[in-house]
């Protein structure tokens, strides 16, 4: 959908022109046929869930269909992509256990945060482009302060994933992991203190590793538990 969506932005962009429905290799039609195909694969799967979950599927269906087009709207899409990403945690918890836990909404809220910041970095590889045709980003509302916004929203992430390690009452791996992504997340800052394009693209990937790091972090801590 969201390639659909930006059919008429991405051959100005880029990084995007060599997609297939901005190179005209996929028809717009083929693409919806992709699509709701596999949003029927995926809503077989939640039948076989609890009434619970299956209700939090439309949401997600609806917040997964309308995601890239608000990016024309606010300058937020990325708390859009964030909720889109992660409401398969509600999910999953209305899945095994038959209600969400207050850590659900929790762990939900750090997606989000997640998702600004690597989107955001992700964003200001486009942000001349996007601004010469019309869309909108956090990068660009941003502006001249996106470093310190993005310096912000990284030390609340760290200090969220802390406070979920004591409110489940995780072990020391976890905490290992969190502050390995606080490395990461230094790192980051570093490598884009210029706003080179090519370095914030290699930051945005670089939360690829964030994430291993505090999944390894949560991994060992079961292991040893």
């Amino acid at each position: 959908m969201n390639d659909v969506a930006d059919r008429d932005f991405d051959p100005h962009v880029e990084r995007t022109r060599s997609r297939p429905l901005a190179s005209g290799e996929l028809t717009v039609r083929q693409a919806l046929m992709v699509f709701f195909v596999l949003m029927l694969l995926a809503f077989g799967l939640v039948l076989m869930t609890n009434a619970l979950t299956i209700k939090l599927a439309f949401a997600g269906a609806v917040l997964a269909s309308t995601y890239p087009f608000f990016k024309r709207w606010t300058h937020f899409p990325q708390v859009v992509l964030g909720l889109a990403f992660g409401w398969g945690i509600p999910m999953a918890f209305a899945a095994e256990t038959g209600q969400i836990a207050s850590a659900a909404w929790l762990i939900l809220l750090i997606n989000v945060i997640w998702s600004v910041i690597y989107d955001t970095l992700y964003a200001m590889v486009d942000r001349d482009d996007d601004i010469s045709i019309g869309l909108k980003s956090t990068a660009i509302l941003f502006g001249r302060f996106d470093l310190l916004i993005l310096r912000v929203l990284k030390i609340l992430m760290i200090a969220l994933l802390v406070l979920l390690g004591l409110h489940l009452q995780f072990d020391w791996p976890w905490f290992a992991g969190v502050v390995a992504a606080a490395g990461l997340f230094a790192w980051q800052q570093y490598r884009v203190k210029d706003r080179n394009r090519d370095a914030c693209f290699r930051a945005f990937l670089n939360n690829n590793w964030v994430g291993v790091a505090i999944f390894v972090g949560l991994l060992t801590h079961y292991a040893i538990d």
